[in-house]
């Protein structure tokens, strides 16, 4: 018997290309605090929409960090194209860059006035490790359905994928190796050892249909 072949579902429905565009311009308009907020809006409007699921956005954020680039750029491309094609791709990336565009621009000037306020210090003082602590959260609800799906494949499985995980981490944030080279050596890794380890729920669910 062929085991099941893991296919992302189209959503249900196609979203509009008005509502694309209106959805990223509204992330591009909310995207403060750095790329891990703009991030956690996209991932919630893509969960919440149903375009994507848990999984399905955790890959498509892979394939979007193994080429050079903005990360949040390619994510949008590659969201936009998944639900309208080339016209969704246009419309998510006008959306994403309008707001963020043209309101720095307008705020550089203003900021510039009042940087040096004591007030405006305190508030980055207080800015800064949100940002992390919001990385921190993506972090863990990125991680859950990869340890799922490798909890159901068996332990030995469940525990090549934490240690893939937690190398690379010590790898990047230790070592200070490259992203790149990280990612390479992470690829390798998970080819070699899910040919070497064995999956142990296709085995269960092989048993169950003899």
């Amino acid at each position: 018997m062929k085991p099941a072949i893991d296919t992302p579902a189209l959503p249900a429905s196609q979203p509009s290309l008005w509502r694309i565009f209106l959805t990223w311009l509204t992330i591009g308009a909310q995207s403060f605090g750095g790329g891990s907020s703009t991030f956690y809006l996209i991932h919630q409007a893509c969960i919440s929409h149903g375009w994507l699921t848990e999984e399905e956005f955790v890959r498509t954020w892979a394939l979007s960090q193994i080429s050079p680039g903005i990360n949040l750029l390619k994510l949008t491309v590659l969201v936009g194209h998944r639900l309208r094609g080339w016209p969704g791709l246009v419309a998510g990336v006008a959306g994403l860059l309008l707001p963020s565009a043209g309101m720095p621009a307008l705020m550089t000037a203003g900021f510039a006035a009042i940087r040096s306020q004591p007030l405006v210090q305190s508030a980055m003082r207080g800015i800064l490790p949100a940002t992390i602590g919001l990385s921190l959260a993506m972090a863990y609800q990125m991680a859950q359905p990869l340890f799922n799906r490798a909890r159901r494949e068996g332990f030995p499985r469940l525990a090549a994928q934490a240690l893939i995980l937690i190398v690379s981490a010590l790898l990047l944030g230790l070592g200070g190796v490259s992203p790149v080279l990280v990612l390479a050596v992470a690829g390798a890794a998970g080819v070699l050892l899910m040919a070497v380890v064995p999956d142990r729920g296709m085995e269960a669910r092989g048993e169950g249909v003899k």
